[in-house]
């Protein structure tokens, strides 16, 4: 399934590109694929591994005191109910509820070392390494589905927007993420059981010692591929239309008139136009707030500001707890960290590849203008219901990137012609979802996994369960904002 998804994400990218003649132009999909590549490596990848070293210490040094398996007890009905193929007292169990656990409290970083981990332990109880276990896919759909007691990014960005009681998105948005998680785990109850989605042995054998017959059958050439009629034409209309796009570089004339003839030329335009006014008025607003920091807590109820400093002292309390009941058990805690630690890297490196591939697909997408064209073909689909054309590039790549979910959501903040339900509905959005693409490249990536199965089928479904409720739940208390 990904190798489509980002067969379509880049040759789209590259194909728009070309027609839109954003090839090689500054800031445009040349730029985007180095500019990409470099913060994989600089920006995410290198600080992931300190995370992920402290962290994957810490985990060494709870489970070498039995704290992690005491947490997995105390969880297990619950945890048994959703991976009934998993042991109670397996180390999968535990690292499971610690990135649950993070999730939930908007730790952010902090829960991907535990959720790498636990995909370990769970590697060892799949029976086909290639092929997602559904184990596997249930903890996916419970990340993709991104469920969250506070969305402490969101509020933040509310509140340097300036805008008023940014607090009020913690309900909905509770209620946004916990359907679109309910809904999850039903989809991937549903689809494990569908012949489409059943998991494959590995393409090597399935690890038992294989008859003669079936070595020669293993070593034996196989047929020529053939390709079907429809992929063929496919993959002739995009040779076709990239074609055309580089026919435009050479006559940048002809490029003008097709622009200007399909309507698409006021699409980039005003696309650039809005870039341009938003960067604007994120400097001033930066300013505004090193100069004169908003205090959203001074207005919040009493109950919130106990759960903000909750989910602050929750990373301290982790350690604190880890290291004395270590300590009580005798556990040598320094050593037994740095092994753990030792792993950080190792895990980081197995995954840079998979993240560089993804990412480079989608910043493709993103800067070569495909996206503003996909929210031009989807505007009547989206006057039909009822969801407003603003949010729509919200609800595209929200699944797809963090950090362009997060520039589109102060965009719309920022904007002044946005009005108070907009803004608030993008922030539920923002807080109600997760990056799924993500999540699937670096879990996966990081044990060698092949065939996703269902996975991004029912993170599909989570986000777009997630996403109707927030509008939804936005309409209701802000629709006259």
């Amino acid at each position: 399934m990904l190798n489509y998804v980002w067969s379509f994400l880049l040759l789209t990218g590259l194909i728009v590109g070309a027609l839109f003649g954003r090839l090689g132009v500054e800031g445009g999909v040349v730029n985007g694929i180095f500019t990409t590549c470099k913060d994989v490596v600089m920006n995410i990848a290198l600080p992931l591994a300190g995370m992920i070293m402290l962290w994957l210490g810490v985990l060494r040094i709870m489970d070498k005191s039995g704290l992690l398996n005491r947490v997995a007890r105390a969880l297990s009905p619950l945890m048994r109910r959703l991976f009934p193929g998993v042991p109670a007292d397996h180390p999968a169990m535990g690292a499971m509820v610690m990135n649950i656990a993070a999730n939930m409290l908007g730790l952010g970083n902090a829960a991907t070392p535990f959720g790498l981990k636990a995909m370990e332990h769970l590697q060892t109880l799949n029976p086909h390494k290639q092929s997602a276990s559904n184990a596997m896919c249930m903890f996916l759909a419970l990340n993709t589905a991104g469920f969250m007691l506070i969305p402490m990014q969101a509020i933040n960005f509310l509140s340097v927007g300036g805008v008023k009681s940014p607090y009020q998105i913690i309900t909905p948005t509770l209620c946004a993420t916990l359907c679109a998680t309910i809904c999850a785990i039903f989809a991937v109850k549903l689809l494990e059981k569908l012949r489409v989605f059943r998991q494959l042995p590995d393409e090597s054998g399935d690890g038992t010692n294989p008859s003669s017959e079936t070595k020669r059958e293993q070593d034996a050439p196989a047929p020529p591929f053939r390709a079907s009629v429809l992929r063929r034409v496919l993959i002739g209309t995009a040779a076709l239309a990239f074609a055309v796009g580089g026919w435009f570089e050479f006559f940048p004339k002809h490029r003008e008139n097709f622009l200007a003839t399909t309507g698409l030329q006021s699409v980039i335009e005003n696309a650039a136009k809005k870039k341009t006014e938003t960067e604007k008025r994120s400097s001033e607003m930066q300013a505004a707030e090193a100069a004169a920091p908003v205090d959203a807590s001074a207005e919040a109820p009493s109950w919130t500001q106990y759960m903000r400093r909750f989910s602050t002292l929750a990373i301290p309390l982790v350690l604190v707890v880890a290291v004395l009941f270590a300590l009580s058990k005798g556990v040598p805690v320094y050593e037994e960290a740095v092994e753990g630690a030792k792993d950080g890297f190792a895990t980081v490196t197995r995954i840079m590849p998979f993240l560089v591939i993804m990412l480079t697909a989608l910043a493709v997408f993103r800067e070569s203008g495909a996206m503003l064209l996909l929210g031009q073909l989807l505007d009547p689909l989206l006057r039909l219901i009822h969801l407003p054309a603003e949010l729509l590039p919200m609800a595209i790549m929200r699944p797809l990137s963090g950090s362009g979910s997060q520039g589109i959501l102060n965009e719309i903040i920022l904007n002044p012609s946005s009005t108070g339900f907009l803004k608030y509905t993008a922030a539920i959005m923002y807080g109600s979802t997760e990056t799924t693409f993500y999540v699937l490249a670096v879990y996966f990536g990081s044990v060698g996994v092949r065939r996703i199965r269902h996975a991004l089928a029912v993170g599909i479904i989570a986000d777009v369960v997630g996403m109707t409720c927030a509008v939804t739940l936005g309409r209701l208390m802000f629709g006259s904002l």
